[in-house]
């Protein structure tokens, strides 16, 4: 048997880059042959597509996670790494696709819609595209960067133009049985329909879709019966029909109170995609006017309702009596509905340039070191993920790109001292101020950094003169001269 689910949770991987290639030509009487590493290959995106062919979530119900290829590592002669083969998922019409907090990212409407979940990670340059006037034979290469991990929630939202709403056993099963060639399941007893039916019907010209979600009762907008899950298939809806059991014997039911009824659980209900259900236009179906005494009640209220503004048809699903006036009487809505909806343009992109005054990072101080001081920022934290630390010509080459973007610049003008420690994205280094970026560097062994075994030397002393200074005389401490010859050493 075939389940419905129209709300999953998807773990959503793209695909890593590949790193970038460190490599030197070599050929035949070419000793100096020159960098020739390729880039590595884009990871692959996760995307949403609509398709029509899809009614349900129920494949993302049982496999949950989602998972793109990497991209491939580059390699020499120049030659990149393959991308990654993006992942498309498809999805119902309909589906609204919504962050762990709830917010939505994206309402996937349309056949052939598609949304980017989650994209791929960057492949990493070779150290070819590395080379420059201060670094014409690089090292090293940058890594691929690792591909967007999410946690989505995806819903589904009938795109429905009529909406049936109604107690248990109105005859919401039955009418949409009769108005289009829906086969809902029908019986005797509360709940029979558990999960929506959708139908198509033709009124002359006109053909639009209905919508019946399961019975509502009092207190189904606070999660009451099965209301509150299924309310949201109506929020699209052009215009809501009330549908009214007349026949009904149960004590306290009467079609007054069963509307009043209806219309606070719409209230009460706050659609996500905005609006408000109280305010779509309704009308009312006095249903089974097939029994004597439901004909009888049903011409004694409707004055009442018609007070109201609300029409009123009344019908009968055994007999098809007012069928057909009703459905025309829908088309009319709907068609209006449509002709003042504003007309949906061509996908564009928008651009939103970057204020002039924009750095690029943001300085924090650290509130877990003494002293220490945060950098945020999506290009600091790029280029600390594009790094590989076991090579001191990428930190050399990292520590450039820091510098010429004024990093170490406000790092100085907050007062940083040399040894702070210094985060970005998640990666603390003892803060060293660097010789400034853009001079001409001195030639050096591939993979290496004078900066570095410089810095690595200027710190250390620091820090034991530091550990000197710290230290309380005492009988057993050395004489100034034992001490000047343990610094020289």
């Amino acid at each position: 048997m075939s389940r419905f689910v129209d709300r999953v949770v998807i773990h959503a991987a793209a695909g890593n880059g590949g790193n970038g290639c460190a490599s030197v030509h070599r050929e035949k009487f070419k000793p100096l042959g020159g960098p020739d590493g390729g880039n590595g290959g884009n990871g692959g995106d996760i995307v949403l597509v609509v398709d029509s062919g899809v009614h349900t979530l129920l494949d993302f119900h049982f496999r949950p996670h989602a998972h793109a290829s990497n991209g491939k590592q580059g390699q020499g002669s120049n030659r990149d790494g393959a991308a990654g083969e993006s992942l498309e998922l498809k999805v119902p019409d309909g589906t609204v696709v919504l962050t762990e907090h709830g917010e939505m990212l994206a309402d996937l409407t349309g056949n052939g819609t598609r949304f980017v979940a989650a994209r791929g990670g960057r492949g990493g340059l070779g150290n070819a595209a590395l080379a420059s006037k201060a670094r014409k034979a690089p090292g090293f290469a940058l890594l691929g960067e690792p591909g967007e991990e999410v946690d989505l929630i995806l819903e589904l939202r009938s795109v429905a133009d009529v909406g049936l709403v109604g107690f248990p056993s109105a005859g919401k099963s039955s009418l949409i049985s009769v108005l289009s060639s829906a086969r809902p399941k029908i019986a005797e007893y509360p709940f029979t329909t558990l999960v929506p039916n959708l139908g198509v019907v033709n009124a002359g010209g006109s053909t639009f879709t209905v919508a019946d979600v399961p019975g509502l009762i009092p207190g189904a907008s606070q999660g009451k019966g099965l209301g509150l899950d299924f309310l949201r298939h109506i929020e699209r809806c052009s215009v809501l029909v009330h549908v009214i059991d007349c026949a009904t014997f149960e004590p306290g039911r009467d079609p007054m109170s069963d509307l009043d009824a209806l219309e606070r659980e719409l209230a009460q209900y706050t659609p996500a995609l905005g609006g408000s259900l109280a305010e779509r236009p309704r009308l009312v179906v006095l249903n089974k006017i097939d029994v004597p005494d439901a004909r009888e009640l049903a011409e004694m209220v409707r004055p009442d309702l018609e007070k109201r503004g609300l029409p009123v048809f009344a019908v009968s699903t055994a007999s098809h009596e007012g069928l057909r006036e009703l459905s025309y009487a829908l088309a009319k809505i709907v068609e209006e509905d449509r002709a003042t909806r504003p007309t949906l343009e061509a996908s564009r992109i928008v651009l939103h340039p970057t204020a002039v005054d924009d750095a690029g990072f943001t300085v924090l101080d650290d509130p877990e070191e003494e002293g220490g001081f945060i950098i945020r920022g999506e290009r600091p934290e790029r280029w600390v993920r594009q790094t590989a630390f076991d090579n001191d010509e990428a930190v050399g080459y990292l520590g450039d790109r820091l510098a010429r973007l004024g990093v170490e610049q406000v790092l100085a003008e907050r007062g940083a001292k040399p040894g702070c420690p210094v985060t970005i994205g998640g990666v603390t280094f003892d803060w060293e101020p660097s010789t400034p970026a853009g001079i001409e560097m001195v030639m050096h062994q591939r993979g290496s950094d004078p900066r570095m075994e410089r810095n690595t030397r200027v710190g250390a002393a620091e820090r034991k003169a530091a550990k000197i200074a710290r230290r309380t005389p005492s009988s057993d401490d050395p004489s100034p001269d034992e001490q000047e010859a343990e610094e020289q050493q």
